[in-house]
């Protein structure tokens, strides 16, 4: 029975090895260690209150209790309760009849508290093992510890309370949450200290509870936050896996016990076994003659003679041998002191190996909880009840030091519950009261994020109103889709050849390129290009110093690229609105993205980069055309697929151009072909015909932004916005006390420190919570558990909500796409471009989605565009060029 560190360190790792056997849904059936989801999913946050009913069920009594919960700063408790006896006839008669003494003695408490006028929710503690769907039901797998009610086994026990409760028509309890002891302790503690995760149970029975990543948990849907598993480690070892470590005395006490077989490892441990077991190594040594000169007493052959409180007592080393003596005499056996020595000496080695036994598997919990959480050493907190640990002298010390000498990288505090089986119950009920209050609080919240598909096909007609506004001459002027022409009137047809020098200007980056572009059987475009920043000075200094600057980043890469010398044709990405009266004249409407540059409005900005290179005075430029980026995309993808006919951007900005028949364009002259429509969408909604979607949130962005009162779309379907929006969102709901422990840190005071990368980050279903905890964490956000579950459903919200508004914007375009054509069914390409797009986990998914469902006469193919800012306008300008020829020739 003795047993070295290194048998330890095996046994921890069977029990790991059973734990993940377990937890698998495949491996469960036949795990020994059942690793049963309790349901609770979160653990005491201190601000629980509230007046909570609990029952006790499982030990030698019956229990109920009133356990009142303050939240007044000082997170106090105030518990009363009544213990009841629980008869052999009760425990071992019929399930009706053990359900239905539990009902009056509860009955009988409330009347003795004067409880009977109040509406009450009940935690049920019940400290046997059960299978959980839901927390406030729980189905019975097998009796232990001597309860053996008939016709309970494989039912719903809560469900049963009811019934018994139902038929006292003077009480009204609701139960709202069923648990086992081991996780009522662990609750308990973790009311007194959040850092409890584990609870342990060592006294008449023997369990161990923690709380388990969700992702680790196969047999319970989704994979966000944790779960209390209640391990039921009593268990492990019935598959054979400790039979090396099993003497003689364990297989006669199992052989005798009422589940022969069963609860091997309980058997090794609890307090319910190890006086039997004491009692048949004393016998084996009476009988060989080593112990009371080899004399057996009719006692000592009387099973269950001696008890844990007998073990207890002779192991009281400060009181010498007396107690030993005491107890040895009752027992009609008549002890010399060496004899008081030896049977001393065999309790300590039992009572030493239940606790060495219980620290090897309670060290493989602490060793699994550090590897969840990543991290090199583990600090944590295990709730512990039950007789043996509390009443035994030597127990508790013997387990610490055990623990501490198997785990060395875990700091374990090991907190004594104060009632913890069933003022657990009503912690846990305290908590799914306060979760569910707070889930309405926050359904309330992202409420208005949730749109109908009726809500999103006004989207889709109200866009559809705002296109053919911005096309008619009468109304282009109130319109808030400007519908911008941009003398693209063609598309890549393959003869496309020569070299092009494209800009990119659109964001806080600016790219120069040189694109080489080859037609015939070996077509090919080959890209060549340089990045360079723009300061945020220049973005919002004047213009001059603006395209002084891009001259500057230019005569760089011509000098990088040793073409100074050559006057190649030039395509200008220019991804702001512009009005164009050809190719190659393009007025700023007005600046978007965070660009402010001064005397740039109202100006065409190919003159102002002509004026700028002749101010340099370097080299010379052919500008062919002005383009924007959406323009841009949708030409690269036209070189590839002749289909694609709409150009789509969800980046740091939303937008949309579409080739438009030129009958339908009444602010350009002519009738025949087509033309690409910028429709600079981003402005819809401008003019409040939006406004019954757009919540408290969305107006405290816009009102916070560069440009307050425009582009209202863009702000709640592009990159740049969807973080503040999240950001506006966390405030509100920290404000509220149901995120941060209601605390505003600095940092979510700060205007743009959610960027948009950290949604796409955050909603990754590969990331665990822990990952989005550090990312909450770089943000300066302490977050809990709960805390990251939240957050990701807030960005989840958000970024659900832009990729479908965006969806109902583009099957307004593909709509008037397939009446333009006059087809019951259209088949059409869509260019896409844009970070959103491309990075987020789940926005291409919806926006398709929402497409389908809106325009379901019209099959939409995407296809992503390679650099549509830089290859497109290389190839916007080779097509200019070659239209510009045919024209000349």
């Amino acid at each position: 029975m003795r047993l070295s560190d290194d048998v330890l360190l095996d046994v921890m790792a069977r029990f790991r090895a059973e734990m993940v056997k377990g937890l698998g849904r495949d491996t469960n059936p036949t795990a020994t260690v059942k690793m049963l989801p309790s349901l609770v999913r979160s653990l005491p946050d201190g601000s629980e209150k509230g007046d909570f009913l609990a029952v006790d069920l499982g030990g030698s009594q019956f229990r109920a209790l009133e356990v009142k919960v303050f939240n007044d700063g000082k997170q106090s408790s105030q518990l009363e309760s009544k213990f009841y006896p629980t008869p052999k006839e009760v425990i071992q008669g019929s399930g009706a009849e053990l359900f239905s003494y539990v009902a009056d003695c509860l009955s009988d408490f409330m009347e003795s508290r004067n409880l009977k006028h109040k509406k009450l929710p009940l935690g049920f503690t019940f400290s046997f093992p059960c299978k959980q769907t839901k927390l406030e039901e729980g189905v019975l797998l097998s009796w232990t510890k001597h309860f053996k009610a008939r016709g309970v086994q494989g039912t719903d026990v809560a469900s049963s309370l009811r019934k018994a409760l139902q038929k006292h028509k003077d009480i009204d309890v609701d139960v709202l949450a069923m648990v086992n002891d081991t996780v009522g302790t662990m609750m308990t503690c973790g009311y007194d200290d959040p850092r409890c995760e584990i609870g342990l149970i060592i006294g008449t029975g023997t369990n161990a509870c923690y709380m388990e990543d969700m992702r680790h948990i196969d047999l319970v849907e989704g994979d966000e936050g944790r779960m209390c598993i209640n391990t039921e480690w009593g268990a492990f070892g019935d598959d054979g896996a400790l039979d090396d470590l099993r003497t003689e005395f364990d297989r006669e006490l199992d052989l005798g016990s009422l589940n022969p077989g069963k609860q091997l490892f309980e058997k090794m441990i609890s307090s319910l076994y190890l006086g039997e077991l004491v009692r048949l190594i004393i016998l084996k040594m009476t009988k060989e003659g080593l112990l009371f000169n080899g004399k057996v007493s009719a006692a000592l052959l009387t099973k269950g003679k001696i008890e844990m409180k007998h073990v207890s007592a002779m192991e009281k080393y400060k009181e010498g041998l007396s107690n030993t003596k005491e107890i040895l005499t009752e027992l009609n056996l008549f002890p010399s002191e060496d004899d008081c020595i030896a049977v001393q000496h065999v309790c300590t080695i039992v009572s030493f190996r239940s606790a060495n036994l219980c620290a090897a598997a309670l060290a493989a919990i602490l060793t699994r909880l550090r590897e969840n959480k990543k991290l090199l050493r583990l600090r944590t907190t295990v709730g512990i009840d039950g007789g043996l640990y509390k009443t035994h002298p030597q127990y508790p010390k013997r387990l610490h030091k055990v623990v501490r000498r198997l785990v060395p990288n875990c700091d374990v505090r090991f907190l004594l519950s104060q009632n913890g089986s069933a003022k657990g119950a009503a912690m846990v009920t305290a908590v799914a009261y306060r979760l569910a209050a707070q889930r309405k609080q926050i359904d309330a919240v992202l409420a208005p994020f949730l749109l109908s598909l009726e809500t999103l096909r006004d989207v889709k007609n109200k866009m559809r109103t705002e296109l053919e506004y911005g096309l008619k001459r009468e109304t282009q002027d109130r319109a808030t889709v400007k519908m911008l022409p941009t003398y693209v009137c063609g598309t890549p047809d393959g003869t496309e050849n020569g070299k092009y020098l494209a800009l990119d200007l659109g964001g806080t980056n600016f790219r120069v390129l040189l694109v080489k572009i080859r037609s015939g059987r070996r077509r090919s475009v080959r890209m060549y290009n340089k990045i360079f920043a723009i300061p945020l000075e220049i973005m919002q200094g004047t213009g001059e110093e603006l395209f002084d600057h891009i001259v500057q980043c230019i005569a760089d890469f011509l000098e990088y690229m040793g073409i100074k010398g050559a006057r190649l044709p030039l395509g200008f990405t220019f991804s702001f609105p512009c009005r164009q009266a050809s190719i190659d004249k393009g007025t700023l409407v007005g600046w978007t993205k965070g660009f402010k540059a001064t005397d740039c409005e109202g100006e065409d900005v190919v003159d102002m980069l002509r004026e700028a290179i002749r101010r340099r005075n370097e080299f010379d430029l052919d500008i062919v055309a002005v383009v924007n980026d959406t323009v841009g995309t949708m030409m690269t993808c036209g070189y590839e697929d002749p289909n694609c006919e709409i150009g789509l951007i969800a980046g740091t900005g939303s937008n949309v151009c579409y080739m438009e028949d030129m009958k339908n364009i009444e602010i350009v002259e002519g009738n025949e072909g087509k033309m690409c429509i910028n429709t600079e969408w981003g402005g819809f909604g401008d003019n409040g015909c939006i406004d019954n979607i757009r919540t408290k949130y969305d107006k405290e962005v816009d009102e916070g932004s560069l440009n307050a009162g425009k582009q209202r779309y863009e702000k709640m379907t592009s990159g740049m916005y969807l973080g503040e929006i999240v950001r506006q969102i966390l405030i509100d709901l920290t404000k509220q006390g149901l995120l941060f422990r209601g605390q505003i840190s600095e940092s979510l005071r700060k205007r743009g420190i959610f960027e948009t990368k950290f949604l796409s980050q955050i909603e990754s279903d590969r990331l665990a919570l822990l990952q989005v905890r550090r990312i909450l964490q770089q943000l300066g956000l302490d977050s809990t558990c709960e805390d990251s579950i939240i957050v990701k459903e807030v960005c989840g919200a958000v970024s659900r909500r832009a990729a479908q508004l965006c969806g109902a914007g583009l099957a307004a375009i593909v709509e008037k796409k397939r009446e333009n054509r006059g087809v019951e069914h259209l088949q059409i390409t869509v260019g896409v471009d844009g970070t959103l797009y491309k990075l987020h986990p789940h926005f291409s998914r919806v926006l398709q989605e929402t497409v389908k469902e809106l325009a379901p006469r019209c099959d939409v193919t995407f296809m992503l565009s390679e650099d549509g800012s830089g290859k497109g306008a290389a190839l916007i300008t080779a097509v200019a060029k070659r239209l510009h020829n045919i024209g000349q020739k």
